[in-house]
């Protein structure tokens, strides 16, 4: 019997002609990549150059004189001497950090929880608040997380009532309380929204590993912890390792909104310090040399943390 001849394929231009729509459909979003992500990239020339704004920005790019590696010496110097740029990637190191540990444990603890709830119409209203925070801006959230933590607010009011304090306290003046406001906030605004995902990767665990879980015997807890967390491991290994990606880059809304002279040694993160120290004096090449290093090191970060996900034989995103 005479075998079926291999279908053949058709040249690139076929393709992309039978292709045709689903490339206009993803045109809009390559075009916003590309504007948006890729073309300020050749900013990065002003970090090598003593970049000073004179009329035209081209004309001004292309004539600044060449000063090599001077601005990243400058930074150097300032970490040596722990002077602001020390103090600024410390805050933000350390606010990360702690986003990290407690910030992404959270949502994948909340989503657990959320899918032990039977009770549906109860689900869907928890699940409905805890979106909420997330489409509030932080000009919003920063208030409200002011008037909750000033000497007259509601949160002094309860530690007096239940006797744990015997006058008020000030949070947002104490810079040793300003990391964990900060955490704390982040949190509660993105809780809901973070947890998304991970509640996505739950429902598609296959319900008869845990109709098999049952008949061996499993409560809720072994459930847990043998067959949904090992289910959805893939999908936490993927999001720990572009989270760490965003290590040194922690934001500043919340920091500037939040932060005051009295905190400023422990709120002043690179991005405050890029737009204080850079753009707010004009010195533009300084403050994209900040910019830069923060690039550098997140892709480093990223590549290491890939690195160690396939070494430990989970997944990973390269």
């Amino acid at each position: 019997m005479q075998g079926t001849r291999p279908r053949k394929k058709g040249t690139l231009l076929e393709t992309l002609y039978r292709q045709r729509f689903l490339l206009a459909m993803s045109l809009p979003f390559f075009l916003w990549v590309l504007l948006f992500c890729y073309l300020p990239l050749a900013g990065w020339g002003m970090a090598f150059q003593d970049f000073k704004l004179r009329g035209d920005v081209l004309e001004s790019f292309f004539s600044a004189p060449f000063v090599g590696l001077k601005h990243f010496g400058d930074l150097w110097e300032d970490f040596v001497n722990q002077g602001r740029f020390f103090l600024a990637l410390r805050n933000t190191l350390a606010m990360s950090l702690l986003l990290l540990a407690f910030g992404f444990v959270t949502p994948i603890i909340f989503a657990l929880m959320l899918n032990e709830i039977r009770i549906k119409k109860f689900k869907r209203i928890t699940q409905t608040i805890s979106y909420l925070p997330h489409f509030i801006s932080w000009v919003v959230a920063a208030g409200m997380i002011s008037v909750m933590l000033s000497t007259e607010g509601p949160v002094n009011d309860l530690l007096i009532a239940l006797g744990l304090t015997d006058k008020r306290i000030t949070f947002l003046a104490d810079q040793n309380m300003f990391w964990g406001i900060m955490t704390v906030s982040e949190i509660w605004k993105e809780l809901g929204w973070n947890a998304i995902i991970f509640l996505a990767a739950i429902t598609s665990v296959d319900q008869g590993l845990y109709e098999s879980a049952e008949i061996d015997g499993a409560g809720r807890l072994r459930k847990i912890w043998y067959v949904t967390l090992p289910c959805i491991l893939p999908v936490i290994t993927v999001i720990l390792i572009m989270d760490i990606g965003w290590l040194i880059s922690v934001g500043f809304e919340k920091q500037m909104l939040l932060g005051n002279d009295m905190t400023r040694n422990a709120s002043e993160v690179l991005d405050v310090y890029a737009l204080k120290y850079g753009i707010g004096q004009s010195r533009y090449s300084f403050g994209t040399a900040i910019g830069m290093f923060k690039s550098v090191v997140s892709v480093v970060m990223v590549l290491i943390a890939n690195a160690l996900a396939k070494k430990t034989g989970e997944t990973s995103i390269l």
